[in-house]
This record gives structure tokens, C-alpha cells and sequence, in this order.
């Protein structure tokens, strides 16, 4: 199995992704798109490139910390 079969996220993508989505109540700002949820970021994410995908991600996480 490659990277590519693997499904995205991976279950530590996952686990952050709700930690920074869960009662979120301000929405963070990614490549120009509001994400609220974590059913919103994830299904974005899902629809990316790998490398997008990637990129967005680790921007979603940086937003995060400098959010919290």
C-alpha cells in the first residue's frame, strides 16, 4: 500500500482535526474558505491534492495554535 492508497485523514489527522474544530465558535480561515466544522475542514481537505491537502492541513493546525 502507498501513501496514495492510504485514506485521508489518517486517524492522527482526524484526532487534531476534531481537537481544533470541537466548539469551535470562530471560524479559521484557510486558502480563503471559513471552516467552522470539523465535517466542513475534513470534506474540504478530502477534496484536495495530496500536496494541497498537505499544505492546508498544516495551515489549519498553525491557525489553530495561534488562535488557542
Amino acid at each position: 500500500m502507498t501513501e496514495d492508497d492510504e485514506p485521508w485523514p489518517g486517524r492522527p489527522q482526524r484526532r487534531l482535526l476534531r481537537r481544533i474544530y470541537n466548539g469551535r465558535t470562530v471560524p479559521l480561515v484557510v486558502d480563503g474558505i471559513a471552516f467552522l466544522t470539523y465535517k466542513e475542514a475534513s470534506r474540504y481537505l478530502q477534496s484536495l491534492a495530496p500536496q494541497a491537502r498537505e499544505t492546508a492541513y498544516l495551515a489549519m493546525r498553525d491557525a489553530a495554535k495561534q488562535d488557542g
